[in-house]
């Protein structure tokens, strides 16, 4: 190339930041690229966390976060902010990750300023609009608007080709295991006021999807309660998502069990920390069920889909559902059964090798070179 292009990559809540931050860190050591890193602000606080964590800047903060925000809202201001911002910064090529509704706006703004967009983490997919959501459709409205698709693994590939989409698509691995190993690597600490992990096999818990609200999140819920009674030897750390619609119920369902440990969110640093001294997790989180089996540890997923099945092929991972007994039935089986504990602590992960961050460097610089 014989002068710098500009490249914007753009994120608004924390799995992006995380998922991006390996890229980003990459992007600024090339001497072709110009990076602007622009946030949209859909989450604040969290994604202030990752950044510091990895030691990165933003360039620009939309800072559209409200309380009580809906997808309208999101999307709406997310749209105006980018299009003023677009229109300025006369960009190259977008960038952005997964399928939250900041990457989609921010899809949708550079389609209509006619910027090419880069998908990392492209290809995913349930083949169910309504779960989860709004991911599936997200993914499914960024794809058609992408010029380089970053796809994480095979099937992912395999589902872009089915859905006919345009621009290239290029396989890569998955960016959070390139994150995952660079934090796991500094050995980081997670101290949680009165859980001595030693005491305990701790099964580390996440849930938040809005297809879990209500109904859902009870019976998980109650799985939690009736699993440390069935095995003494246990604790549960679940780290609460800030929205009050997941919180309150957590608390006045689980808050008073002396084995159950409720937090904060906790920072990336502190979660790798937690994944590694943890025994299995049950999450309804897409991430964990990439992240937790480089570390070993098996992942009961809190979801009736999964739009990440190489983990439930490679037997990382196994999809529960919901329901209070299936839930209790699948964890049971993993504490009491050594055998069938080692089979999924021992499976390969799919997601990754550490480098996908690198090869979407060279698949950038290349497309914006020729």
């Amino acid at each position: 190339m014989t002068y710098q292009k500009r490249v914007g990559i753009i994120l608004g809540t924390r799995p992006e930041a995380i998922k991006l931050a390996p890229v980003i860190q990459v992007f600024q050591q090339s001497r072709n690229l110009d990076l602007q890193v622009i946030l949209t602000g859909q989450h604040r606080e969290m994604v202030e966390q990752v950044m510091q964590l990895f030691n990165l800047q933003a360039d620009k903060n939309l800072e559209i976060m409200q309380p009580q925000q809906s997808l309208n809202d999101i999307t709406c201001r997310s749209l105006q902010g980018l299009e003023a911002l677009f229109t300025e910064q006369k960009l190259d090529l977008v960038i952005v990750q997964g399928d939250t509704t900041t990457a989609f706006a921010a899809a949708l703004a550079a389609f209509y300023q006619k910027i090419p967009v880069g998908h990392v983490e492209a290809g995913l997919r349930t083949d169910d609009l309504f779960n989860p959501y709004p991911e599936e459709a997200n993914r499914r409205l960024i794809s058609q608007l992408t010029q380089l698709h970053f796809a994480p693994t095979t099937l992912a590939v395999e589902n872009l080709r089915g859905s006919g989409v345009l621009g290239e698509i290029h396989l890569t691995g998955n960016t959070v295991i390139d994150a995952l190993l660079n934090v796991a690597a500094q050995n980081p600490a997670c101290d949680v006021p009165g859980l001595n992990w030693h005491d305990y096999r701790t099964i580390l818990a996440t849930v938040h999807r809005r297809e879990n609200w209500g109904e859902p999140l009870q019976a998980i819920a109650q799985s939690f309660l009736e699993i440390l009674e069935k095995f003494p030897d246990t604790a549960l750390l679940l780290p609460m998502h800030r929205n009050p619609t997941v919180r309150k119920p957590l608390q006045q369902l689980l808050g008073s069990h002396p084995r159950i440990f409720l937090t904060e969110p906790l920072d990336y640093g502190q979660l790798v920390g937690a994944i590694g001294r943890s025994h299995l997790l049950l999450t309804d989180s897409g991430g964990l069920q990439e992240e937790a089996p480089s570390l070993g540890k098996p992942v009961l997923v809190l979801r009736e889909t999964t739009e990440r099945p190489e983990a439930v092929t490679a037997g990382t991972a196994k999809l529960v559902g919901t329901k209070t007994e299936n839930i209790v039935a699948a964890t049971s089986e993993l504490l009491s059964n050594p055998q069938a504990y080692a089979t999924m602590a021992n499976a390969i992960n799919p997601f990754g090798d550490g480098h996908a961050s690198e090869r979407i460097l060279e698949i950038v610089e290349n497309y914006l070179g020729k």
